[in-house]
Order: structure tokens, then C-alpha cells, then sequence
């Protein structure tokens, strides 16, 4: 091997491990508020990162890793269900993907736009981020995700969430280059801290703990129940990942929607939310914070993400670390979620902006309106397991209020009939 070879791939090591360095904080915060094990989702993002590359032949410089859409649907699920039956749900949301992967492969992308237009999706996504905000203020005052116990007193609680969340705000608006992008493990950073300055991290875990361990990995089981809470949810994410897919085509000049195709990069991202589920980890999505930072590095090399996924596999088998990211105490989360899950929200009304979504239209007053107050409040329509409620509920009513009120003509996606 010349020395420039060599040089080439020390800097694509390098820059892989730059890639996991950005999307870590999101990466293990989902699977932590949800009770899941962030070693086996440091694997399962890597895997599923791999399958990816492989499906769509190494062509999109993309890393997937745990999707916040699903952290809803997985606390209840999990709740009623288990975290096995969960799981199932999880392979079978990656089921999902694959079949919209195929009917675009059959259809083309105008496909996804016409069964999944704004006016759906949008109330879709800010019910996710406005369900979420109670659970987000309950951490940031050391309670448990839901109300139940006082985990930390309060008023330590809240010396140690606002902080975390001034720190994050400040990082997100201020930061300059690659600490721009990583608001998440700032805020994560000042807020334990500050747990450690109050006494209220316990180290046990990690005296306990071995430095190489075998992730705690979770066979599914399917159980109807815990699928129909996670399926429908899949829809959002669906979206989420063609803007992913459209961004980052964006950034390196190239058409990922025609080359490798978007049905493939569908089956990519299913696959790998399939795998997630088998393997005991959350639902992977397309990290936004890596798409900044291949347009900051102005590095598209797909290879940067195979060592971005290497180390992320890598990291899992090191036990002490997973039981530090254990130890992080609940105001930490807390403090940085009230900013993460409102974002989501922002993130489904500047949908209804961009789209130019006309709400004095009765029929897109009506799907919104519904959507927004079955999704945030709860409803919960259905007999025994065979029970649909909060988001997953408000995913299908829009679907179907869109499909059967009369005056919808489509909408037109200006960036998928560009890149069809």
C-alpha cells in the first residue's frame, strides 16, 4: 500500500469517527428514555448502517441511528406489551419501509407523495413532539417520564435540567464548525457535571461493570397489540427519511432519488429497522446532524460511514461505557428534551408552511384538527389488544381522512418531481 492510500484511509478512519462523534448524542438519549440498552443500540445502529451501504450499493453518505419518532408508541407499547412484543412492533415498522420501498420501485416516488401528502403528515409529526412535552417536563423536574415518583429532589433537579438545556440552546445558536452539530453532547456533558457536583450519579453501575461485555440483546416476540402501536408511526419517519435522502443529495451534488434510487435507500432504512428489532435496538432513521457535518467537512466519501458504523459496533462491546451512559441522571434528559421534542413539533409546522398547506380549506382544517386532538390527547379507539391510540392512532385517521373526504388533488413535491 503507497503512503497516500494510507494517508486516504486515515483520514477516512478519522472522519468516521468524526460522523459517530455527531450523531452519538441523539444516538443513545432515544434508547435511554425509553428504557432500551444504549450498547445495543450503538450496535444496532451500526449494523443497520452496514445493511444500508450494502442495499444501496455504498453510493449515499448517509448514518442511521435510533429515530425519535417512535419514542411515544414504544413507552406505551412497552408499558401494556413488554419490551420483546416492542420489538416485534419495531421489525415490523422496518416491514413497512420495505413495502413502500417496492411500491415506489413500482409506482415511482410521485407514490409516497400522493398517499403521504403534507396536509397528513405534518399534524402527524407536531403530535409526536406536543405528546412527548409531558414526559420532557417530568424529567427536567427529576421525575420519572411519567409523573409517577421523584427520582431526584426538585430542586436540584432543576439546577441540573436548565443549565443542560441553557447549554444545549447556547451551543445549537452560538457553536461555530463541528460544535455547532453536536448541541446534544454539550448540553449531556454540562448537565452530568453538574449530577456529579450535586451527588446525584451512581457509580455503582460502572464500578460493577466489565470493560468488554457482550450487549444486552433482546429476541422479539409479536404480539398484534404492540405492532399496531408501532406501524402506523412508521409513516412519519418514511417522510422523514426522503427529505433525508433529498438533503443530502443536496450537499454532494449528486441524485440518491434516481442513483441508487429511493427505493432502494427505503429498503435500506427498513432493512436496518428490521434488524434493530431482532437484535434487541430502536428503529434506525437518517441522522440530519450528519448530513451538517458531511456539508461542513465537505467530505461525501460513503466509506467515512462504514467506520463511522465500525465504531459504533465497536463501542458497544465496551461494558463500562455503556453503564456510564446508564448512570446519566433523568434531569440531564430532561433539561435537553424540552428543547428535542419541541423541535419535532417545529419540525411538522414548517411542514404546513413550506407546502404552503391552506387550513381555510375545510378539508385541511378537518384532517389537521382531528389528527392533532386524537394524537396529543390520547384517543384510543378499539377492542382489547386489538387497541389503536395516541400517535398511532392520529397516523391512520389522517391517512384515511385524506383518502376519503372528497377535494383532495394531490400535492405536488417540487423536490421529488425534480429528482424523479
Amino acid at each position: 500500500m503507497s503512503q497516500p492510500m494510507e494517508e486516504a484511509l486515515g483520514r477516512q478512519v478519522l472522519a468516521g469517527a468524526q460522523m459517530l462523534f455527531v450523531a452519538f448524542g441523539a444516538l443513545v438519549l432515544m434508547p435511554l428514555i425509553t428504557g432500551m440498552d444504549p450498547n445495543v443500540a450503538l450496535f444496532t445502529a451500526g449494523i443497520g448502517t452496514l445493511l444500508f451501504q450494502l442495499v444501496t450499493k455504498r453510493q449515499v453518505p448517509v448514518f442511521l441511528a435510533s429515530s425519535f419518532a417512535f419514542i411515544a408508541p414504544i413507552i406505551a407499547a412497552k408499558g401494556d406489551f413488554g419490551l420483546p412484543a416492542v420489538l416485534g412492533g419495531v421489525v415490523a415498522a422496518g416491514i413497512v419501509y420495505i413495502v413502500l420501498g417496492f411500491a415506489v420501485r413500482l409506482k415511482g416516488p410521485g407514490f409516497i407523495d400522493r398517499l403521504l401528502p403534507p396536509v397528513v403528515i405534518a399534524p402527524v409529526i407536531i403530535s409526536i413532539g406536543l405528546a412527548l412535552s409531558p414526559v420532557a417536563v417530568n424529567m427536567a423536574m427529576g421525575k420519572a417520564g411519567d409523573g409517577s415518583a421523584q427520582l431526584v429532589p426538585y430542586e436540584t433537579a432543576m439546577l441540573i435540567s436548565m443549565p443542560a438545556l441553557l447549554t444545549t440552546l447556547l451551543v445549537a445558536v452560538l457553536g461555530k464548525g463541528l460544535f455547532r452539530l453536536v448541541p446534544i453532547l454539550a448540553g449531556v456533558a454540562v448537565g452530568y457535571g453538574l449530577s456529579f457536583a450535586f451527588g446525584v450519579v451512581d457509580t455503582t453501575g460502572i464500578a460493577a461493570a466489565p470493560w468488554l461485555a457482550v450487549p444486552n440483546f433482546v429476541a422479539p416476540e409479536f404480539h398484534w397489540g404492540a405492532i399496531l402501536f408501532m406501524v402506523p408511526v412508521a409513516l412519519a419517519p418514511a417522510i422523514e427519511h426522503i427529505g433525508g435522502v433529498v438533503a443530502i443529495g443536496g450537499v454532494t451534488g449528486n441524485n440518491f432519488i434516481k442513483k441508487p434510487g429511493l427505493h432502494r435507500t427505503l429498503l435500506g432504512d427498513g432493512l436496518a429497522t428490521s434488524a434493530a428489532g431482532l437484535f434487541g435496538g430502536p428503529p434506525n432513521t437518517t441522522y440530519a446532524e450528519v448530513t451538517g457535518a458531511v456539508m461542513l467537512t465537505k467530505n461525501y466519501n460513503p466509506k467515512i460511514m462504514t467506520w463511522a458504523a465500525i465504531f459504533a459496533i465497536v463501542l458497544a462491546f465496551i461494558g463500562k461505557f455503556g453503564a456510564g451512559l446508564l448512570s446519566i441522571p433523568v434531569p440531564v434528559m430532561g433539561g435537553i428534551l424540552c428543547l428535542l421534542f419541541g423541535s419535532i413539533a417545529v419540525v411538522g409546522l414548517s411542514t404546513l408552511i413550506r407546502h404552503q398547506v391552506d387550513l381555510a380549506e375545510a378539508r385541511n382544517l378537518i384532517i389537521v384538527s382531528v389528527t392533532l386532538v386524537f394524537g396529543i390527547g390520547g384517543m384510543a379507539i378499539g377492542y382489547g389488544e386489538f387497541t389503536l391510540s395516541g400517535i398511532s392512532l392520529c397516523a391512520i385517521i389522517a391517512l384515511l381522512l385524506n383518502l376519503l373526504l372528497p377535494g383532495g388533488e394531490g400535492w405536488k413535491n417540487k423536490q421529488l418531481e425534480e429528482n424523479s
